[in-house]
C-alpha cells in the first residue's frame, strides 16, 4: 500500500505545531499548515506523483523547499529538519497542543517554568496545584485541563471519518487488483459514515482466500500483523489505525455486510424479528433451522424479515426498523443531488485559489451556482473583508458573470458574530450581498444562555441568511459551544433562514442527531462545502454523510434547488 496523503500531512503538521511551541516565524508555520491541508485534499497519490517525477509545485501551497521535503518522506518516511526540530522539542509537547486550555505560548511556559514534558506530567502539575501557580494560567484553566485529560481516558483512540476512508480506500482498490477477488468493501462506522472511526472492517470474496490475505498483510503501509488465518487477518497501519479483513463465500457476502457494517443496536434488531419468524441471523446468512435462506445480498437479509434494504447511514435502531415496516423510510439525499454549495473561500482571504479557479472547479463537478463567501475582517488572521474590500469582490464576481457561462457565482460573506450578536460588517454592505453567512469564530466558552442568545440575536438580523457550523467544535480539538441547538432551530423555522451541514471533515456539524431535529421541524438545510480550495469541494461526500445519517432528504437541502428557485428562497430569508 502507497504512502498516505494523510500520513505525509501529519508530519508538516508536527512540525508547525514544533514550531509554533518554539515562537518561530507565524508566516513558516502557517506554510505548514497549509500544505498539510492541501496533501489531505488533493485526490491523487502524492507518492506517486513523486516516483513519476511530477512536478509537486502544483499543488496549492506546495513550494520548491516544501515538494523536496515531500521527496524525503517518500524515500525515508521523514524529512530532515524534522528530526533536528524533535532533538529541540520534547516530542510530549506536541501532544500537549491538543489539550483546549492551551495553546503554543502556554505549552512553552509550563515547559520552562515547571519543566513538564508530557500529558502524564501535566495531571501530575496540576493535581499538586503547580499549574495555577504560574501567571496568565489559575485554578479555572488548571480545572479545565483536569477535566479534559479525565474525558479522554475514558475514549479509546479515533480517527476522523476522512482519514479512515482514505487509508480504507487505498486498501480496498489494492485488494481489488488481486486475481480472483470478485468483490471487496469497507463495512463497519465508516460504511455508517460515523464521524469518527475506531477500526477498519473489510470485506471480500474471492476464488482463493490465499493470495487475497498475502497481500493485505503485506502490504507497504502495514506497521504489524496481528493475526492472520486462513480467511481472517488483522494488521495496524503505520497511522496506528487498525484493519480487519475476512474473506467469505459468495453466498454469505450479503449477510456479513450487513452483520459488520452494524450498528450492534442495529443487528440486534434485526435478530430479534428474526427469532419472531423462527429465523437465525448471523454473519454466514439467515437460516431456517440448518437451511440458508438469504445471505448473498443486504437485500435479501433485510427481506426476510419483511423489511426493505435499510441505508447503512439509518442503520443505529432510531426508528429506522420501524420506519421501514411502516413503508416510510426516508429517500436519502445524494451528493449528485447538489446543485451547488453556499459556502466558498477565496485567496482574497485564507483561500488558496482564485476566485475564477473555484468557479472552474465547481463547474467542473457539474455545479449550476458556487457563492464566494469569505472572512469579515474580524478575522484579522485571515486577512478579512472590510466593506471597501468585500465591494470589490462584488464588482468582480459581477464582472465574472457577465463574461462567463456554464456557472453562476453568488456573492456573499462568512460574516463574524460577534460576543453581543451583532455581526461583523454594517447593514449597507451586507444589504448587497446574495448570501450572509453567519458563524462563531470566537468566545466558544459563553454560558449556555448568553451563547444561545447570541446566536438568536444574529439570526433576527434583517440580512441573515444561513448559520454556518452552527455548534463550533472541532472534533477531537474542541468542544461543542454550550448552545440551545433547539432553541436556535425553531428560532430558524421561525425566521425562515438557514442552517448550515459544514462538510469539513474537521466540523461535520450539524451533529447528525441535530439533522433530524431539523427535519422534523421544517428547517431548511444547506450542505456545504466550506472549501478553502479547490480540492475541498470533494468535501461535499462527508456532509452529504452527515446528512444522510440526520435522515434529510433532497427536499430538505436548499442546495439541491436549481438557481432560481433558490433565488428565491434567499430573498425570502431577508427581513427587508
Amino acid at each position: 500500500m502507497l504512502l498516505q496523503n494523510t500520513e505525509i500531512a501529519n508530519l508538516f503538521d508536527e512540525m508547525a505545531d514544533i514550531l509554533e511551541i518554539k515562537g518561530q516565524n507565524p508566516f513558516r508555520v502557517r506554510a505548514y499548515r497549509n500544505a498539510a491541508r492541501s496533501l489531505r485534499d488533493v485526490g491523487r497519490d502524492v507518492e506517486t506523483m513523486v516516483k513519476k517525477g511530477e512536478d509537486l509545485t502544483r499543488i496549492p501551497g506546495i513550494g520548491e523547499d516544501l515538494a523536496g521535503k515531500i521527496g524525503e518522506v517518500v524515500k525515508t518516511g521523514t524529512f530532515s529538519s524534522l528530526k533536528s526540530f524533535r532533538k529541540r522539542v520534547p516530542r510530549g509537547l506536541v501532544e500537549l497542543l491538543r489539550i483546549p486550555a492551551l495553546g503554543p505560548k502556554r505549552v512553552e511556559l509550563l515547559h520552562h517554568r515547571l519543566g513538564i514534558t508530557t500529558v502524564a506530567g501535566l495531571a501530575r502539575a496540576c493535581r499538586a496545584k503547580k499549574v495555577r501557580e504560574i501567571r496568565g494560567l489559575g485554578a479555572k484553566t488548571e480545572e479545565k485541563i483536569l477535566e479534559h485529560l479525565a474525558s479522554r481516558e475514558k475514549v479509546p483512540k479515533r480517527f476522523k471519518l476522512s482519514d479512515a476512508i482514505g487509508f480504507a480506500d487505498a486498501i480496498v482498490s489494492e485488494l481489488g487488483k488481486v486475481p480472483g477477488v470478485s468483490a471487496v468493501a469497507a463495512a463497519g462506522s465508516l460504511r455508517r459514515c460515523r464521524e469518527t472511526v475506531g477500526d477498519v472492517d473489510i470485506l471480500a470474496t474471492a476464488s482463493s482466500a490465499g493470495p487475497v490475505m498475502e497481500a493485505f498483510r503485506r502490504g507497504e503501509g502495514v506497521r504489524r500483523v496481528l493475526s492472520g488465518g486462513p480467511t481472517r487477518s488483522t494488521i495496524v497501519l503505520r497511522s496506528g489505525l487498525q484493519v480487519d479483513l475476512r474473506v467469505l463465500d459468495p453466498e454469505s457476502y450479503g449477510a456479513a455486510l450487513v452483520y459488520f457494517t452494524g450498528s450492534k443496536a442495529h443487528n440486534i434488531a434485526l435478530r430479534h424479528r428474526a427469532m419472531q419468524r423462527r429465523l437465525k441471523i448471523n454473519e454466514y446468512g439467515v437460516f431456517r433451522g440448518k437451511r440458508l435462506v438469504a445471505g448473498k445480498t443486504e437485500a435479501s437479509v433485510y427481506a426476510s424479515v419483511g423489511l426493505p434494504w435499510i441505508p447503512p447511514e439509518l442503520r443505529e435502531n432510531a426508528g429506522e426498523i420501524e420506519a421501514g415496516e411502516k413503508g416510510k423510510l426516508p429517500r436519502l439525499v445524494e451528493l449528485a443531488d447538489l446543485r451547488g454549495d453556499l459556502q466558498a473561500h477565496t485567496r482574497a482571504t485564507d483561500g488558496r485559489n482564485t476566485l475564477v479557479e473555484m468557479a472552474e472547479a465547481a463547474r467542473r463537478r457539474g455545479f449550476e451556482y458556487l457563492a464566494i463567501t469569505d472572512h469579515s475582517r474580524r478575522l484579522a488572521m485571515t486577512r478579512g473583508l472590510d466593506p471597501r474590500r468585500l465591494r470589490a469582490q462584488i464588482r468582480e464576481i459581477e464582472r465574472f458573470n457577465a463574461k462567463r457561462s456554464g456557472i453562476t457565482l453568488l456573492t456573499g460573506i462568512e460574516v463574524d458574530i460577534l460576543e453581543d450578536g451583532r455581526l461583523d460588517l454594517p447593514d449597507d454592505v451586507l444589504g448587497e450581498v446574495d448570501v450572509v453567512v453567519g458563524a462563531v469564530h470566537s468566545h466558544f466558552g459563553l454560558p449556555r444562555r448568553r451563547q444561545t442568545e447570541r446566536i438568536l440575536r444574529a439570526m433576527d438580523h434583517p440580512f441573515f441568511t444561513i448559520l454556518a457550523h452552527p455548534s463550533g467544535r472541532l472534533i477531537g480539538e474542541r468542544d461543542p459551544c454550550d448552545v440551545d441547538i433547539g432553541r436556535v432551530l425553531r428560532r430558524a423555522k421561525e425566521r425562515g433562514c438557514v442552517v448550515e451541514v459544514d462538510a469539513q471533515p474537521d466540523r461535520l456539524d450539524l451533529l447528525d442527531s441535530q439533522c433530524r431535529m431539523a427535519k422534523e421541524l421544517g428547517v431548511r438545510i444547506a450542505i456545504d462545502s466550506d472549501a478553502h480550495s479547490v480540492l475541498e469541494l470533494q468535501n461535499l461526500r462527508f456532509g452529504v454523510g452527515q446528512a444522510r445519517r440526520g435522515w434529510l432528504e433532497k427536499g430538505d437541502v436548499v442546495n439541491t434547488r436549481p438557481l432560481a428557485e433558490l433565488r428565491k428562497i434567499l430573498r425570502a430569508t431577508r427581513l427587508r
